[in-house]
């Protein structure tokens, strides 16, 4: 194509993006209303040619030819035409407009109704809240293996699994009789909730100094906003055990409950619950940190297996007097965390 070529002024080649509905860049405003013909490309969505109401463009050389004669505005979906190439080429102005943080998540939705939906995925199809439940456990699970090990991409890969629960438990809310309800009721749930606990950055409220501070006041919103009549409501009781007991022990000292009146005694329940608590009123994560000595104590285990099979034998033939002198070297529990 010459380089002499050059298409009249106001003439401009517009990107969308069709996830964003019928939504054109704020540029392109004056674009449109002074251009003498207006295409659409054929690859837009239905719903965005139709909303449009133009027609497609003629062959990519005829439409430059018109273009050199008088200001022709193209919609395209993206770069990707003869058509947008030849204008672009010839000097049309480009114009687009930067997908704001979060489109993705269109179309994850998109895709998921399109899973459960009629001609889908019949495994999807049969799936409901409660059948869900261990997938949501089991991929938290391995979210929080990605954060001990530090793995960056399995870190990423977990969140996404994560969040396919959370459209997959909203995908299967809207199909109930009695109480609908949808991934956009969810989101807009937590704005509300998100903004009405920080009025210190969304409002005149107070300001708040550090972040022990907000988590008090958060709880003390939570509880007006739910109208709780007890400092342990909305404890989820389900939880693990040593995180159940941790999270008791902050409500209860954040209540002004001395120490001294929490569980006392010599049962194993009584000991690890006293343990938990000590842990959390030292500003410990108990679960995080019974964690972490499994994990090293998981280690040790496995150095004594290899330095086992170093010496000629087998881990399952070992007796106890073995174990011990094989793991009498090795870094205790509290050691290094694994990284394997």
């Amino acid at each position: 194509m010459s380089d002499e070529v050059r298409v009249a002024e106001g003439s401009a080649v517009v990107v969308v993006d069709d996830r964003l509905g019928e939504v054109l860049p704020a540029a392109a405003l004056s674009l449109l209303r002074s251009a003498a013909v207006v295409y659409a490309e054929p690859g837009l969505a239905p719903a965005t040619r139709a909303a449009l109401d133009v027609p497609a463009p003629p062959a990519a050389a005829d439409l430059l030819a018109q273009a050199v004669q008088e200001p022709v505005v193209l919609i395209v979906g993206e770069l990707a035409s003869a058509a947008a190439d030849g204008l672009c080429a010839a000097g049309a102005r480009l114009v687009t407009a930067p997908a704001p943080a979060g489109i993705e998540l269109l179309d994850a939705v998109t895709v998921m109704d399109r899973l459960r939906s009629p001609g889908g995925c019949p495994w999807d199809a049969e799936q409901d809240h409660d059948t869900l439940r261990q997938y949501l456990v089991e991929e938290t699970y391995e979210l929080l293996d990605a954060i001990e090990h530090r793995d960056r991409e399995a870190l990423c890969e977990e969140l996404g699994d994560v969040l396919l629960q959370v459209l997959f438990h909203a995908r299967v809310a809207t199909e109930d009789p009695a109480d609908p309800f949808g991934i956009d009721a969810v989101a807009a749930g937590l704005v509300s909730k998100l903004v009405s606990r920080h009025p210190h950055v969304f409002a005149d409220g107070p300001a708040v100094l550090d972040a022990e501070s907000q988590h008090t006041r958060w709880e003390e919103l939570k509880q007006q906003e739910k109208q709780r009549e007890s400092i342990v409501d909305g404890v989820a009781l389900g939880q693990p055990a040593v995180a159940l007991a941790a999270k008791l022990v902050q409500r209860a000292n954040r209540a002004g409950i001395p120490a001294d009146a929490m569980p006392r005694g010599e049962t194993p329940g009584d000991v690890l619950f006293g343990a938990a608590a000590q842990a959390k009123l030292t500003g410990h994560d108990p679960e995080d940190q019974l964690r972490s000595v499994a994990l090293a104590f998981a280690e040790r285990i496995r150095s004594a297996e290899r330095l086992a099979r170093e010496s000629g034998r087998k881990p399952a033939e070992l007796s106890a007097a073995d174990w011990r002198e094989l793991m009498s070297g090795l870094p205790g529990p509290a050691g290094a965390r694994s990284e394997t």
